[in-house]
Protein backbone atom coordinates (compact mmCIF):
# COMPACT_ATOMS: atom_id res chain seq x y z
CA UNK A 1 0.00 0.00 0.00
CA UNK A 2 1.30 3.42 -1.10
CA UNK A 3 2.26 5.93 1.29
CA UNK A 4 -0.62 8.10 0.00
CA UNK A 5 -2.99 5.43 0.58
CA UNK A 6 -1.82 5.49 4.21
CA UNK A 7 -2.87 9.00 4.73
CA UNK A 8 -6.08 10.13 5.61
CA UNK A 9 -8.41 11.24 2.73
CA UNK A 10 -9.69 14.82 2.36
CA UNK A 11 -10.83 17.05 -0.04
CA UNK A 12 -9.83 20.43 -0.29
CA UNK A 13 -12.68 22.58 -1.56
CA UNK A 14 -12.13 25.60 0.75
CA UNK A 15 -13.89 28.50 -1.12
CA UNK A 16 -11.85 31.05 -2.58
CA UNK A 17 -8.75 28.28 -2.95
CA UNK A 18 -5.58 30.19 -5.13
CA UNK A 19 -5.51 29.49 -8.41
CA UNK A 20 -7.41 27.16 -10.94
CA UNK A 21 -6.25 24.07 -11.57
CA UNK A 22 -5.76 22.63 -14.73
CA UNK A 23 -8.40 19.58 -14.51
CA UNK A 24 -10.47 21.23 -16.99
CA UNK A 25 -14.27 19.71 -15.32
CA UNK A 26 -13.03 19.00 -12.14
CA UNK A 27 -15.57 16.11 -10.03
CA UNK A 28 -17.62 18.43 -7.76
CA UNK A 29 -15.76 18.48 -3.78
CA UNK A 30 -14.62 15.03 -4.37
CA UNK A 31 -17.27 13.02 -4.42
CA UNK A 32 -16.94 9.51 -6.04
CA UNK A 33 -21.10 10.71 -8.13
CA UNK A 34 -19.89 12.93 -10.17
CA UNK A 35 -20.52 12.65 -13.49
CA UNK A 36 -17.85 15.11 -15.45
CA UNK A 37 -15.45 14.08 -16.98
CA UNK A 38 -11.83 15.18 -16.31
CA UNK A 39 -8.68 16.38 -18.18
CA UNK A 40 -5.62 15.83 -16.60
CA UNK A 41 -2.32 17.88 -18.42
CA UNK A 42 0.68 15.95 -18.60
CA UNK A 43 3.82 17.40 -19.72
CA UNK A 44 7.44 15.84 -20.25
CA UNK A 45 10.23 16.99 -22.47
CA UNK A 46 11.07 13.84 -24.88
CA UNK A 47 9.83 13.19 -27.93
CA UNK A 48 6.97 11.60 -28.63
CA UNK A 49 7.20 7.85 -29.56
CA UNK A 50 6.97 6.40 -32.89
CA UNK A 51 5.98 2.93 -31.84
CA UNK A 52 6.81 0.83 -29.42
CA UNK A 53 10.42 1.23 -29.76
CA UNK A 54 10.08 4.98 -29.16
CA UNK A 55 11.97 6.81 -25.68
CA UNK A 56 10.26 4.31 -23.08
CA UNK A 57 9.55 7.76 -20.97
CA UNK A 58 7.04 8.89 -23.20
CA UNK A 59 5.88 5.57 -24.00
CA UNK A 60 5.15 5.47 -20.15
CA UNK A 61 3.17 8.49 -20.13
CA UNK A 62 1.20 7.13 -22.86
CA UNK A 63 -0.02 3.78 -21.60
CA UNK A 64 -0.62 5.73 -18.27
CA UNK A 65 -3.43 7.58 -20.00
CA UNK A 66 -4.55 4.16 -22.03
CA UNK A 67 -4.51 2.73 -18.55
CA UNK A 68 -6.73 5.80 -16.90
CA UNK A 69 -8.85 6.02 -19.78
CA UNK A 70 -10.03 2.22 -19.19
CA UNK A 71 -10.10 2.09 -15.38
CA UNK A 72 -12.55 5.01 -15.36
CA UNK A 73 -14.38 4.11 -18.10
CA UNK A 74 -13.57 7.52 -20.25
CA UNK A 75 -14.29 9.72 -17.67
CA UNK A 76 -10.55 10.83 -16.74
CA UNK A 77 -8.70 11.49 -19.77
CA UNK A 78 -4.66 12.15 -19.72
CA UNK A 79 -4.10 14.79 -22.84
CA UNK A 80 -0.16 14.66 -23.18
CA UNK A 81 2.55 17.25 -24.15
CA UNK A 82 5.70 16.08 -25.80
CA UNK A 83 9.02 18.03 -26.19
CA UNK A 84 8.28 20.67 -23.90
CA UNK A 85 5.26 21.51 -25.80
CA UNK A 86 3.00 22.86 -22.96
CA UNK A 87 5.99 23.86 -20.18
CA UNK A 88 9.42 23.94 -20.65
CA UNK A 89 11.27 20.90 -18.83
CA UNK A 90 12.79 22.67 -15.91
CA UNK A 91 9.61 24.86 -15.17
CA UNK A 92 7.07 21.46 -14.70
CA UNK A 93 7.17 21.47 -11.34
CA UNK A 94 6.38 25.36 -11.02
CA UNK A 95 3.74 24.89 -13.32
CA UNK A 96 2.26 21.88 -11.20
CA UNK A 97 2.63 24.09 -8.25
CA UNK A 98 0.68 26.87 -9.83
CA UNK A 99 -1.89 24.19 -11.42
CA UNK A 100 -1.59 25.14 -14.65
CA UNK A 101 -0.37 21.69 -15.46
CA UNK A 102 -1.57 19.06 -13.61
CA UNK A 103 1.10 15.87 -14.53
CA UNK A 104 4.48 15.25 -15.37
CA UNK A 105 7.75 12.63 -16.00
CA UNK A 106 9.79 14.80 -14.01
CA UNK A 107 13.70 14.54 -12.78
CA UNK A 108 12.95 15.79 -9.33
CA UNK A 109 16.26 17.23 -9.15
CA UNK A 110 14.78 20.26 -11.73
CA UNK A 111 13.23 21.67 -8.99
CA UNK A 112 16.40 21.04 -6.27
CA UNK A 113 16.42 25.15 -6.43
CA UNK A 114 13.24 25.26 -4.19
CA UNK A 115 13.75 21.55 -2.45
CA UNK A 116 17.73 20.66 -2.26
CA UNK A 117 16.86 17.60 -0.62
CA UNK A 118 15.36 16.53 -4.47
CA UNK A 119 19.40 16.26 -5.41
CA UNK A 120 19.14 13.33 -3.46
CA UNK A 121 18.03 11.58 -6.58
CA UNK A 122 20.71 12.85 -9.15
CA UNK A 123 23.87 12.21 -6.92
CA UNK A 124 27.13 10.91 -8.61
CA UNK A 125 28.02 7.50 -8.03
CA UNK A 126 25.47 7.38 -5.29
CA UNK A 127 23.76 4.45 -7.42
CA UNK A 128 25.99 1.94 -9.06
CA UNK A 129 22.97 -0.38 -11.27
CA UNK A 130 19.98 -0.77 -11.77
CA UNK A 131 18.91 -3.19 -9.46
CA UNK A 132 19.98 -0.86 -7.11
CA UNK A 133 18.25 2.22 -7.90
CA UNK A 134 15.27 -0.60 -7.68
CA UNK A 135 15.70 -1.17 -4.24
CA UNK A 136 15.45 1.99 -3.25
CA UNK A 137 11.90 2.05 -3.43
CA UNK A 138 11.44 -0.65 -1.23
CA UNK A 139 14.35 1.45 1.11
CA UNK A 140 13.76 3.62 3.76
CA UNK A 141 15.39 6.54 1.34
CA UNK A 142 12.32 5.61 -0.77
CA UNK A 143 9.97 6.13 1.39
CA UNK A 144 11.68 9.27 2.80
CA UNK A 145 12.14 10.45 -0.80
CA UNK A 146 8.20 10.10 -1.25
CA UNK A 147 7.32 12.20 1.73
CA UNK A 148 9.86 15.10 0.84
CA UNK A 149 8.23 14.96 -2.65
CA UNK A 150 4.28 14.50 -0.88
CA UNK A 151 5.54 17.31 1.46
CA UNK A 152 6.30 19.58 -1.25
CA UNK A 153 3.29 19.06 -3.53
CA UNK A 154 4.04 16.01 -5.37
CA UNK A 155 2.81 12.37 -5.45
CA UNK A 156 5.02 9.62 -7.05
CA UNK A 157 2.77 6.92 -9.18
CA UNK A 158 5.51 5.68 -10.98
CA UNK A 159 9.17 5.50 -10.09
CA UNK A 160 11.62 5.49 -12.95
CA UNK A 161 14.92 5.66 -12.88
CA UNK A 162 17.28 6.51 -16.19
CA UNK A 163 20.81 5.33 -16.41
CA UNK A 164 23.36 7.69 -17.83
CA UNK A 165 26.37 7.27 -20.44
CA UNK A 166 29.02 9.33 -21.54
CA UNK A 167 29.62 10.83 -24.63
CA UNK A 168 32.75 12.31 -26.08
CA UNK A 169 33.04 14.45 -29.81
CA UNK A 170 36.47 13.70 -30.85
CA UNK A 171 38.46 11.07 -28.93
CA UNK A 172 38.44 7.78 -26.69
CA UNK A 173 35.84 6.38 -24.31
CA UNK A 174 36.38 8.30 -20.70
CA UNK A 175 35.84 5.14 -18.51
CA UNK A 176 37.16 6.54 -14.96
CA UNK A 177 38.02 9.84 -14.33
CA UNK A 178 41.50 9.38 -15.27
CA UNK A 179 40.31 9.35 -18.91
CA UNK A 180 39.23 12.89 -18.70
CA UNK A 181 41.26 15.53 -20.38
CA UNK A 182 41.46 18.56 -18.79
CA UNK A 183 39.52 21.77 -20.12
CA UNK A 184 37.19 19.68 -22.27
CA UNK A 185 33.35 21.22 -22.31
CA UNK A 186 31.10 18.96 -20.51
CA UNK A 187 27.41 19.08 -20.40
CA UNK A 188 25.87 16.90 -17.23
CA UNK A 189 22.54 17.34 -15.76
CA UNK A 190 22.65 17.29 -12.10
CA UNK A 191 24.36 20.37 -10.19
CA UNK A 192 26.28 17.53 -8.11
CA UNK A 193 27.64 15.72 -10.57
CA UNK A 194 28.68 18.74 -11.88
CA UNK A 195 30.94 19.50 -9.00
CA UNK A 196 32.09 16.24 -9.12
CA UNK A 197 32.88 16.35 -12.81
CA UNK A 198 34.22 20.18 -12.05
CA UNK A 199 36.79 18.05 -9.53
CA UNK A 200 37.94 15.67 -12.25
CA UNK A 201 39.32 18.60 -14.51
CA UNK A 202 36.12 19.23 -17.11
CA UNK A 203 34.34 22.59 -17.46
CA UNK A 204 31.11 22.92 -16.90
CA UNK A 205 28.33 23.89 -19.37
CA UNK A 206 24.53 23.52 -18.95
CA UNK A 207 21.63 22.74 -21.65
CA UNK A 208 18.91 20.57 -22.20
CA UNK A 209 19.53 17.21 -23.60
CA UNK A 210 17.51 18.37 -26.94
CA UNK A 211 20.46 20.91 -27.50
CA UNK A 212 23.66 18.66 -27.39
CA UNK A 213 23.54 17.34 -30.36
CA UNK A 214 23.60 21.18 -31.85
CA UNK A 215 26.37 21.77 -29.10
CA UNK A 216 28.43 19.20 -30.31
CA UNK A 217 27.61 19.55 -34.27
CA UNK A 218 29.01 23.23 -34.18
CA UNK A 219 31.91 22.52 -31.27
CA UNK A 220 30.92 24.11 -28.42
CA UNK A 221 30.68 20.99 -26.62
CA UNK A 222 33.52 18.51 -26.37
CA UNK A 223 31.56 15.78 -24.04
CA UNK A 224 28.03 14.59 -23.29
CA UNK A 225 26.97 13.33 -20.31
CA UNK A 226 23.18 12.27 -20.32
CA UNK A 227 20.69 9.16 -20.09
CA UNK A 228 20.99 6.27 -22.53
CA UNK A 229 17.36 7.10 -23.55
CA UNK A 230 18.16 10.57 -24.41
CA UNK A 231 21.17 9.19 -26.21
CA UNK A 232 19.20 7.14 -28.32
CA UNK A 233 15.84 9.70 -29.22
CA UNK A 234 18.44 12.77 -29.93
CA UNK A 235 20.46 10.47 -32.47
CA UNK A 236 23.65 11.35 -30.72
CA UNK A 237 25.02 8.95 -32.52
CA UNK A 238 25.77 10.87 -35.31
CA UNK A 239 27.82 13.23 -32.94
CA UNK A 240 30.04 10.99 -31.15
CA UNK A 241 33.59 9.09 -31.47
CA UNK A 242 32.99 7.32 -28.19
CA UNK A 243 30.50 6.26 -25.76
CA UNK A 244 30.33 4.96 -22.64
CA UNK A 245 27.66 2.72 -21.70
CA UNK A 246 25.85 2.48 -18.56
CA UNK A 247 25.03 -1.37 -19.34
CA UNK A 248 27.49 -2.09 -16.79
CA UNK A 249 28.00 0.73 -14.38
CA UNK A 250 27.63 4.07 -14.23
CA UNK A 251 28.43 7.26 -11.94
CA UNK A 252 25.13 9.23 -13.51
CA UNK A 253 21.34 7.97 -12.03
CA UNK A 254 18.32 10.02 -12.56
CA UNK A 255 15.46 9.50 -10.78
CA UNK A 256 12.40 11.23 -13.24
CA UNK A 257 9.12 9.57 -12.17
CA UNK A 258 5.47 10.20 -13.10
CA UNK A 259 4.29 12.59 -10.69
CA UNK A 260 0.97 14.22 -10.30
CA UNK A 261 0.50 17.31 -7.98
CA UNK A 262 -0.79 16.00 -4.45
CA UNK A 263 -3.58 19.05 -4.57
CA UNK A 264 -4.76 18.01 -8.04
CA UNK A 265 -5.34 14.32 -7.19
CA UNK A 266 -7.14 15.63 -3.56
CA UNK A 267 -9.67 18.00 -6.69
CA UNK A 268 -10.49 14.00 -7.96
CA UNK A 269 -13.28 11.81 -6.78
CA UNK A 270 -12.06 8.61 -4.19
CA UNK A 271 -12.55 6.05 -7.55
CA UNK A 272 -10.32 8.75 -9.48
CA UNK A 273 -8.20 8.58 -7.50
CA UNK A 274 -7.70 5.01 -6.89
CA UNK A 275 -8.06 4.65 -10.66
CA UNK A 276 -4.86 7.23 -10.97
CA UNK A 277 -2.92 5.36 -8.13
CA UNK A 278 -3.00 1.93 -9.47
CA UNK A 279 -2.50 3.06 -13.35
CA UNK A 280 0.82 4.05 -11.75
CA UNK A 281 1.34 1.06 -9.89
CA UNK A 282 0.17 -1.62 -12.33
CA UNK A 283 3.34 0.12 -14.62
CA UNK A 284 5.85 -0.14 -12.52
CA UNK A 285 7.71 -3.77 -13.59
CA UNK A 286 6.98 -2.22 -17.26
CA UNK A 287 9.34 1.26 -16.38
CA UNK A 288 11.76 -1.22 -14.68
CA UNK A 289 12.26 -3.60 -17.65
CA UNK A 290 12.06 -0.80 -20.47
CA UNK A 291 15.02 1.54 -18.67
CA UNK A 292 16.91 -1.60 -18.22
CA UNK A 293 16.82 -2.79 -21.93
CA UNK A 294 17.26 1.15 -23.26
CA UNK A 295 20.97 0.58 -22.22
CA UNK A 296 21.35 -2.18 -24.26
CA UNK A 297 19.29 -0.41 -27.34
CA UNK A 298 21.45 2.33 -27.24
CA UNK A 299 24.28 0.50 -27.12
CA UNK A 300 23.32 -1.61 -30.27
CA UNK A 301 22.45 1.65 -31.65
CA UNK A 302 26.21 3.21 -31.32
CA UNK A 303 28.20 0.14 -32.02
CA UNK A 304 26.14 -0.25 -35.27
CA UNK A 305 26.94 3.45 -36.14
CA UNK A 306 30.69 2.59 -35.92
CA UNK A 307 31.25 4.58 -32.23
CA UNK A 308 33.82 3.30 -29.92
CA UNK A 309 31.80 1.75 -27.13
CA UNK A 310 32.87 0.87 -23.65
CA UNK A 311 31.81 0.44 -20.05
CA UNK A 312 32.71 1.44 -16.62
CA UNK A 313 33.76 -1.67 -15.05
CA UNK A 314 33.60 -2.26 -10.99
CA UNK A 315 37.54 -0.73 -10.37
CA UNK A 316 36.86 2.26 -12.83
CA UNK A 317 33.49 2.78 -10.49
CA UNK A 318 35.15 2.53 -7.54
CA UNK A 319 37.28 5.73 -8.82
CA UNK A 320 34.25 7.38 -9.44
CA UNK A 321 33.05 7.06 -6.19
CA UNK A 322 36.04 8.36 -4.67
CA UNK A 323 35.93 11.05 -6.74
CA UNK A 324 31.68 11.74 -5.74
CA UNK A 325 32.28 11.09 -1.94
CA UNK A 326 33.76 15.03 -0.90
CA UNK A 327 30.49 16.11 -3.26
CA UNK A 328 28.35 13.54 -0.62
CA UNK A 329 29.91 15.04 2.74
CA UNK A 330 29.04 18.24 1.08
CA UNK A 331 25.43 17.77 0.18
CA UNK A 332 25.09 16.71 3.45
CA UNK A 333 26.50 19.64 5.11
CA UNK A 334 25.01 22.36 3.05
CA UNK A 335 21.10 20.67 2.81
CA UNK A 336 19.25 20.34 5.73
CA UNK A 337 18.82 16.44 6.54
CA UNK A 338 21.14 15.65 3.71
CA UNK A 339 23.68 13.80 5.61
CA UNK A 340 20.30 11.71 6.53
CA UNK A 341 19.54 11.02 3.24
CA UNK A 342 23.05 9.97 1.82
CA UNK A 343 23.43 7.72 4.69
CA UNK A 344 20.27 5.80 3.59
CA UNK A 345 21.37 6.01 -0.20
CA UNK A 346 24.17 4.01 1.16
CA UNK A 347 22.32 1.51 2.90
CA UNK A 348 20.22 0.16 0.11
CA UNK A 349 21.50 -3.09 -1.40
CA UNK A 350 23.42 -3.30 -4.56
CA UNK A 351 21.84 -6.53 -5.82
Amino acid sequence: MSVWQNRSRFFKCAAGAVGALSLLAASACGTSGSGDEVTLRLSHQWPKPKGDDGDFRSLTAEKFADLVDEKTNGKVNVKIYTDSSLVDSKEQYQAIKRGTLDMSVYPLDYAAGEVPQFSVTLMPALVKSHQQAQNWQESEIGTKVEDIAEDNGLKILTWIWNAGGIGVKDGDPIISPDDVNKGDVVRAAGPWVERMLKGAGFSITSMASSEIYSAMQTGTLDVAVTSAGSFRSYRLHEQTDSYTSPTENTFWFMFEPLVIGTEQLDKLSTKEQEAIIEAGEELQDYVYKASEEDDGKTEKVFKDAGVDVAQIDDDAFDKWQDASKPIWDQFGEDVKGGQELIDLALEVPTD
